[in-house]
């Protein structure tokens, strides 16, 4: 019985941030919240001028609305979670984040935007 062709031999490996509301993020008026809203999308742009992020959005219809956006960054996690940690809804704690690593088949992602390297190709999910 040979391998499986749907089992990738090779994965690439990429650092995703999701966003999300946190419990009990703090109340702001709609004047703070656009001014907020306006510095988090210049920090996002700046992180994209840098090469440092590759991809980057909000999420539309999802099953829980606490989950704001999502990122893929051309770095490693402790790094994406630094720049993270800068973005302006962040220190006003109106968004947290996650960080990992998605692993897809190699060659399944392209990101013709990005300036330099996205990600790491991997064979052994130990590596």
């Amino acid at each position: 019985m040979g391998r499986d062709p749907n089992i990738p031999d090779a994965f690439d490996v990429v650092t995703v941030v999701v966003l999300r509301r946190p419990p009990g993020a703090p109340e702001m008026s709609a004047a703070e919240l656009d001014a907020l809203q306006t510095e988090h999308l210049a920090y996002r742009a700046d992180l994209v001028r840098r090469g440092v992020l590759v991809a980057n959005g909000p999420f539309g219809a999802q099953s829980d609305p606490a989950y704001r956006g999502m990122s893929v960054f051309a770095c490693d996690p402790a790094e994406a979670a630094r720049w993270s940690d800068g973005d302006p809804s962040v220190v006003a704690g109106r968004l947290a984040y996650d960080v990992m690593e998605w692993w897809v088949a190699a060659g399944t992602l392209g990101f013709p935007r990005a300036t330099g390297p996205v990600g790491t190709r991997r064979t052994d999910p130990d590596d």
